[in-house]
């Protein structure tokens, strides 16, 4: 782990909800990191002359990025490097380099026709003989299935997931990342594009560049690219793993064998982390995924709503004219009763942006239990709810693996939700430790790090590295809540 020299290197870190870029320096016995830059990504709908589609903004979040990149460029003007990490399973589509269009929201409805398309093809539990993947239903290749009925794939010579479009946009160079790319459904399960079920259902192979695995170089940012960074020297960008989760799981400061992790923001991803895939029927079962981690790990793992719930919930409320102070209500939370049920957080209702509380309460109405009758009740209710669900899949992660979980690690922004953090260790009765905040970035960095000689080792020893420099806060377990009622 250690290294004769320091230096100083920039994460892009792209959420949901929004992105930052992360200044850190590192060296022997130092990894600090400082946020030079922080900006919403919102999604925008725009009509398409059958209805209104919803889209991400990345033009905005490529303007955002670089102005990030150029604070990061003036605050350390020896800055050797940047990687780019994103949520998951989106793209944009390229021809003669050029983006063709806003890339699709995963969120966007579109997608249920590349389901279709694609079960008619392969049956799904042969899909999952082939990738290893749970079923969830804006998974990329659903969603470039749906593209290829409405005619685009026709003239896209490319698809680039987030983090790969913006490493283009970098530097010229077009490839995939391999832990992104295990979202995607299109590996197989040796890690390699599976080209049998390309063709099997439809996608042409011209579409999916050679993959790279984290701590590949990327090359030099292009001259023009500096030129407008304001920059008098170029940044090597090197490929991270650049699915945002892969990049969190590198940062926790976890053994393995006995541990369960929680990488929480808008989504709650719960698994832990094995040296080879789960693909029995029980698995597929429970709707268990098998990704590709840092070092060819597994992140065996099962998507939960995340704070989505509590996000769309705020972001409704205020809709309708009211200012919402979350710390207070959640302070608020901690003392109200636990609701009388925890509802289910993977009901696809609450798949789509629309009206939370009223979705929720719906839930209640149907199964004829009592609606929340507060917004403090209400806060209380998802947050209780988010818990269980995070229990049970630490639970299901442990038995269906063999893992014998003793601790639950609990890192991005819901480490910071000290009530969700305290119903997770009462709901799982394990002890739940919580941060580092920024797992993501981390993991970015420490990818960089490596690849450029600051650091050296294996997954464990740059995760001594996170656990010299952030201390977690641990929630022990204070007495049996109603876990299984969410089971």
């Amino acid at each position: 782990m250690r290294s004769q020299r320091t230096g100083q290197l920039a994460a892009v870190d792209l959420g949901a909800t929004s992105g930052r870029v992360i200044l850190a320096t590192v060296g022997p016995d130092r990894l600090d990191i400082q946020q030079v830059a922080r900006f919403p990504n919102d999604p925008v709908e725009v009509w398409n002359g059958r209805r209104t589609a919803l889209h991400w903004d990345i033009a905005g979040l490529y303007g955002h990025l670089r102005r990030g990149l150029a604070e990061a460029g003036r605050q350390a003007p020896e800055l050797l490097g940047v990687g780019i990490d994103s949520w998951a399973v989106d793209y944009g589509l390229l021809r003669g380099g050029r983006l063709l269009g806003l890339p699709h929201h995963y969120r966007d409805t579109r997608s249920g026709s590349g389901v279709d398309a694609v079960h008619a093809a392969i049956p799904a539990s042969e899909l999952f003989e082939r990738n290893g993947l749970q079923f969830l239903p804006f998974t990329t290749i659903y969603q470039l299935a749906a593209e290829q009925l409405d005619g685009n794939l026709d003239i896209a010579e490319q698809a680039l997931l987030i983090p790969d479009l913006i490493g283009y946009w970098l530097t010229g160079t077009l490839v995939t990342e391999r832990t992104n790319a295990s979202t995607t459904g299109l590996l197989g399960i040796d890690g390699d594009w599976d080209r049998a079920l390309h063709a099997r259902v439809g996608l042409p192979a011209r579409l999916f560049p050679d993959l790279v695995d984290p701590g590949t170089p990327l090359g030099p940012v292009l001259p023009s690219v500096t030129t407008q960074l304001g920059l008098d020297r170029s940044l090597q960008v090197a490929a991270v793993a650049s699915h945002d989760t892969a990049s969190a799981v590198v940062a926790i400061p976890m053994a393995p064998e006995t541990a369960a992790y929680i990488s929480c923001g808008t989504w709650g991803l719960v698994g832990v982390e094995l040296n080879a895939p789960v693909l029995t029927a029980a698995s597929r079962a429970a709707n268990f995924t098998n990704e590709t981690g840092a070092d060819n790990r597994i992140r065996f793992l099962h998507n939960v709503m995340g704070l989505w719930l509590l996000s769309e919930t705020a972001r409704q409320w205020e809709r309708d004219g009211t200012r919402v102070e979350l710390t207070r209500l959640l302070d608020h939370a901690a003392a109200c009763p636990a609701p009388a049920a925890v509802f289910d957080v993977g009901d696809p209702r609450f798949l789509t942006p629309g009206d939370i509380p009223a979705l929720i309460a719906s839930w209640y109405t149907e199964h004829e239990l009592p609606i929340p009758a507060s917004r403090v009740e209400m806060v209380r209710a998802i947050i209780e709810s988010l818990a269980a669900a995070f229990a049970h899949g630490v639970h299901t992660a442990a038995r269906l693996s063999g893992t014998d979980v003793r601790t639950v690690h609990m890192v991005g922004g819901g480490a910071q939700n000290r009530l969700l953090c305290q119903l997770t260790a009462d709901h799982a009765g394990l002890p739940v430790l919580a941060g580092p905040v920024e797992a993501t970035s981390i993991g970015n960095i420490l990818i960089q790090a490596r690849a450029h000689g600051l650091l050296s080792g294996d997954l464990e020893a740059l995760r001594a590295a996170t656990a010299a420099a952030f201390a977690p806060e641990r929630y022990t377990p204070r007495h049996t809540t109603a876990t299984e009622k969410a089971g």
